[in-house]
């Protein structure tokens, strides 16, 4: 096949080069012409003014004529720079409405969700408004696991472990998304107190993972969950002996024989537990990070 390139100067005459390249000038008039007259409104009089008067990414497209991509770029530069001004007090009370442009304008750009989320979380300090948006961008792009990963990390920093266990299970089911989501699922179930599922997808991980140190991991966070289990049922045990008699048992052996407990746990090593008759606590042989 012959390759034939275009000399310079056919691609500066032709009609169609010139066309799109008066389309791109022609909106990045429209929006900058827009920029300036809500720079000047007075911030003191209308706090924010520079982003509330931007109409909603709907209408700003009939403008782009079909580039609005184009105007996405634009306006996320823009929020980068009005989002980075510390002089500007009220800056973060209309974020969720500049992000929500950009996505209608563009909902397959991904970045600025990211940077949305970001800027709440870390210079907004609100959580709940990062988490919005990237629950946009999920909305907009179904196939993105990276958006609840994001979501389930940023709450799982906040120590919501709930929320983040619920994120970090809607990146699980989207394909493609990588092992650490799992793993960090069980984590955040084990936070939350719930063993059984702690311990149903640590055993899976163990059991699927063809790589020996997410092996070892799962081995000892499975020696965690199982401690916690057992430990409740220990526990649980010696406050009904506690009630019964007013003390605590000289030891666990003494549950057993008093039929407290069927059999007396041992840890995922086979070793005992240990016990404290003096205030009835129970804990493991082992330090489990350092089996």
């Amino acid at each position: 096949m012959t390759m034939v390139r275009k000399s310079s100067s056919h691609i500066k005459g032709d009609p169609g080069v010139i066309f799109l390249t008066a389309v791109l000038i022609l909106s990045c008039l429209v929006f900058m012409t827009l920029k300036v007259r809500c720079d000047q409104i007075s911030r003191s009089r209308v706090p924010g003014s520079a982003i509330i008067y931007l109409p909603s990414g709907k209408y700003l497209k009939y403008v782009t004529f079909g580039y609005s991509s184009v105007l996405a770029d634009l306006i996320y530069l823009w929020a980068i720079q009005y989002y980075s001004n510390y002089a500007i007090p009220e800056r973060f009370q209309y974020l969720e409405h500049i992000f929500s442009i950009i996505s209608e304008l563009d909902p397959r750009y991904v970045d600025p969700y990211e940077l949305g989320a970001l800027i709440a979380v870390y210079e907004g300090n609100n959580l709940e408004l990062g988490l919005r948006i990237l629950d946009m961008g999920l909305e907009k792009n179904p196939d993105q696991w990276f958006f609840p990963f994001l979501a389930g990390h940023l709450a799982q920093l906040r120590k919501n472990y709930e929320l983040a266990r619920a994120y970090y299970k809607k990146a699980m089911d989207i394909p493609g998304s990588p092992e650490i989501v799992k793993r960090l699922y069980a984590f955040s179930a084990f936070k939350t107190m719930d063993l059984k599922t702690a311990w149903r997808t640590w055993l899976e991980i163990y059991e699927t993972s063809r790589d020996e140190r997410v092996k070892k991991i799962a081995s000892n966070h499975l020696y965690q969950v199982k401690a916690a289990i057992d430990k409740q049922i220990i526990e649980r045990a010696v406050a009904l002996f506690r009630e019964k008699y007013g003390r605590n048992p000289y030891s666990l052996e003494q549950l057993k024989r008093t039929g407290f407990l069927k059999e007396i746990p041992k840890d995922l090593d086979g070793l005992d537990y240990l016990y404290d008759p003096a205030t009835g606590e129970v804990r493991a042989a082992q330090i489990w990070w350092k089996r």
